[in-house]
């Protein structure tokens, strides 16, 4: 295809820049060319096929933990920007977790397992559906987004968040359980994990967290215009994938004081609360999603299916 050539001609270069500021001296990625010319370049194609001048497209990016969303939605946003020559904002759900002294808060009034960043329920899901409503309005002179800083586990200062001066053509929304969808009480029942078994016997917290899903994240699941979905082969491997992602946090922030970076141990007790969502989207985001993505266990794209 010569606009799919085309492009990769235009951005290989940025792309290669980008992707060479994301590698360590020991983790490298491999076949750089296929990722970008074989399916970003071709989701970013159809995404620009769907962007509408009157208002913005929300395209929300779904991926268990350590999938590489971060990277993917960089490179596609590079891509929209340099050779379609569009405006593009790029945030994760992540930077819209709420403080640690309103989920200390949160986690006194419910169950102590909402002081931990993460499920349903430990995000500002008003500011997030605030932001959709005037995006999609349109209207606005400038807007001001919080930034989370997870080395810390607390959001930057406001003089560090994102601003948004212009009417972007396409919002990039990422996050782990963007599209995630309640189960039936009943599902609930059987712990997932021994974190489920020992810390949530009353069921208490799992039952809070499907109640948010059910509830004002679907609400904001359904302003998305479309939902990309990266697809990895088990939850033993993105548990594998986020305890290189902390070191790599490690790496970055070792000169921050009071650091928050995980130990091993804290990894696994913190992955035991992404399992279930995590688990149940392996279910059903490939059922409603508009592109899914396979990843196989080297963390690259082999397959691409677009709904």
């Amino acid at each position: 295809m010569i606009s799919v050539s085309d492009c990769f001609f235009k951005v290989k270069k940025d792309c290669y820049k980008f992707i060479s500021s994301e590698e360590t001296k020991k983790e490298k990625f491999r076949n750089k060319d296929k990722m970008i010319r074989s399916y970003l370049i071709p989701v970013s194609f159809w995404i620009a096929n769907k962007v509408n001048k009157k208002k913005p497209i929300i395209v929300g990016l779904a991926g268990g933990q350590g999938t590489g969303k971060t990277t993917i939605s960089s490179i596609i946003n590079l891509i929209l920007v340099k050779y379609f020559k569009l405006k593009v904002f790029k945030i994760s759900i992540d930077d819209f977790y709420k403080t640690r002294k309103e989920r200390y808060k949160l986690s006194k009034k419910v169950h102590p397992l909402l002081m931990t960043r993460g499920v349903p329920g430990t995000h500002n899901i008003d500011l997030i559906l605030k932001f959709f409503r005037i995006i999609k309005k349109g209207n606005f002179k400038s807007l001001s987004l919080p930034k989370f800083d997870k080395s810390i586990d607390d959001r930057f200062n406001k003089n560090q968040w994102y601003k948004i001066k212009s009417k972007p053509d396409v919002i990039i929304f990422e996050g782990w359980c963007v599209g995630a969808k309640s189960q039936k009480n009943i599902e609930l029942k059987k712990p997932i994990n021994s974190l489920e078994k020992m810390e949530d016997k009353s069921m208490k917290w799992r039952k809070y967290v499907n109640f948010q899903l059910a509830g004002k994240y679907k609400t904001f699941h359904n302003m998305l215009d479309c939902l990309l979905y990266l697809k990895a082969k088990n939850f033993s491997l993105l548990r594998r994938w986020r305890l290189k992602q902390e070191k790599k946090l490690f790496l970055k922030s070792k000169n921050k004081k009071n650091l928050k970076i995980m130990n091993e141990n804290e990894v696994i007790n913190f992955m035991m609360t992404y399992q279930r969502i995590t688990e149940q989207m392996f279910k059903t985001a490939t059922k409603f999603s508009s592109i899914v993505m396979t990843l196989n266990s080297q963390h690259q794209i082999i397959n691409i299916k677009f709904k």
